[in-house]
């Protein structure tokens, strides 16, 4: 795919919505054990709302995002709706009124919605945070620019698959998670690891 319409944008988030229902146990359970186990819960009911917010499609990809921004932030607690809402801010007003979106425009909106989420949640590199998903995800997309939107997220999805499993070995940094120290490690971050599961569903609508 070349490009991405207003319509395919609305679709991908309607992926998304189902991989993040699809996994919701597992992401319970991963913030069980580091957290207070409702990233999970607070996700899906965030990405279950967006699908709602979005039966009436906005006019744009950007109208798109900027919904599905304002509802996370309105209907998540927790640090997700915040950190997800920002990214997708971020990511609507870099798109602007543009009708599609090209490999160019996806890179940038990547880039932008890491801005968002370093900006609210002051995460860097090794935080052991979505962070550590999306910062190799940006990179590794901008490598993939030439061939396509669906190859710049696969390429996307493929790093922040890599980030998550590197949080392994981390010690938390942000949240709650940095309370245990050093016992957290040994665990995934529930944030990289939602973060890799949405990026995958955008890369397969894409395809």
């Amino acid at each position: 795919m070349m490009a991405c319409t207003t319509e395919s944008v609305a679709d991908a988030l309607r992926a998304a919505a189902s991989v993040v229902a699809e996994h919701r146990t597992e992401l319970i359970e991963l913030d069980r054990a580091i957290g207070d186990a409702d990233h999970g819960e607070n996700l899906n009911r965030g990405f279950t709302a967006i699908v709602t917010a979005i039966e009436t499609v906005p006019e744009t990809p950007g109208a798109v995002l900027k919904t599905a921004a304002t509802t996370l932030i309105s209907k998540v607690g927790g640090a997700a709706g915040p950190l997800y809402g920002t990214a997708f801010l971020r990511a609507a007003a870099k798109l602007g009124d543009r009708s599609e979106v090209d490999a160019e425009a996806v890179v940038e909106l990547l880039a932008a919605a890491l801005e968002g989420v370093q900006a609210r949640g002051k995460a860097e590199a090794g935080d052991a945070t979505m962070v550590d998903a999306l910062l190799p995800a940006v990179e590794a997309a901008r490598g993939a620019v030439a061939d396509g939107v669906a190859a710049v997220l696969t390429a996307a999805a493929d790093a922040a698959d890599r980030g998550t499993e590197s949080t392994v070995d981390m010690v938390p940094r942000k949240g709650r998670a940095s309370y245990l120290g050093e016992r957290a490690v040994g665990h995934v971050d529930p944030g990289a690891r939602s973060t890799a599961l949405v990026l995958r569903a955008l890369a397969e609508a894409a395809k």
